[in-house]
């Protein structure tokens, strides 16, 4: 399935004794479909007060529904803040995680000196001008293949701190800034933690090349303060071909590393 939700009110995708969360919502709205219970899994937790524009979930069933009852059915069981976009079979190879090729991240600034009560949970409000040129000239450095550890959360419990990065774009318009990356997969905390070092340099607290020397040093508790959680956005990963998935926007991850 394809999901798609406002994080504003959930504490985080992954369900927890006591919160509401996206995961347990889902499960509870797919299980009265498939009228037996259910556990989903998705392509890319995300923290409270974090949104999704397609969150990829897959779900084991012995239930027979058209794809069109599934999505009719779990969302007229879902709250107005989260809703299935598709519904899709896949064989038993395909996992929302672990098939996953690349995983692509939406961050949202609004500088301007008043707060917009239009963008209230939807960006994050500095009110101070940030200097975008300089934004992106310092996220060059992080595209390409490097040791995040200065970018990952202190509690990441991942493997490796290495990962592929495609792209890192910024745009501009009326104000709000939108960071746009794509990966072959993230830290936790990894982007926010971008996002924080950029606006830092945007600010000019801190030169353009302080994104290398970051990566040069491997330690987070140089990498500086952790951008809240209500400006990002999981907007989609990447499957094999095979999969047939009917998402919204298809990329290729490698012809964008190829463009940079």
């Amino acid at each position: 399935m394809g999901v798609e939700y406002d994080g504003t009110r959930f504490h985080g995708w992954q369900t927890q004794s006591g919160v509401r969360t996206v995961q347990s919502d889902l499960e509870a709205a797919v299980s009265r479909v498939a009228n037996h219970p259910v556990i989903v899994h998705c392509a890319g937790r995300t923290d409270a007060g974090v949104h999704a524009l397609e969150q990829v979930v897959h779900f084991e069933t012995t239930a027979t529904r058209s794809e069109r009852s599934w999505v009719l059915g779990a969302n007229v069981n879902l709250p107005p803040d989260v809703g299935v976009r598709w519904a899709h079979p896949v064989d038993d190879s395909f996992h929302a995680r672990f098939s996953a090729q690349a995983r692509h991240y939406r961050y949202q600034i609004l500088a301007r000196r008043t707060r917009s009560p239009l963008q209230r949970d939807r960006a994050v409000w500095v009110h101070e001008a940030l200097d975008v040129e300089q934004m992106r000239a310092a996220a060059v450095a992080l595209v390409g293949e490097h040791d995040f550890s200065s970018f990952r959360a202190v509690a990441c419990q991942a493997k490796s701190p290495v990962r592929r990065v495609l792209y890192l774009d910024l745009s501009e318009r009326d104000g709000l800034i939108t960071l746009s990356i794509g990966a072959n997969g993230f830290l936790h905390h990894m982007v926010r933690n971008i996002a924080g070092v950029l606006m830092a340099i945007g600010r000019g607290e801190a030169s353009v090349d302080w994104t290398r020397e970051l990566l040069e040093v491997c330690d987070r508790r140089l990498g500086g303060v952790t951008a809240q959680p209500q400006g990002l956005y999981f907007v989609r990963a990447d499957y094999p071909p095979e999969f047939g998935l009917p998402q919204c926007e298809r990329t290729d991850p490698l012809q964008r590393l190829r463009d940079h």
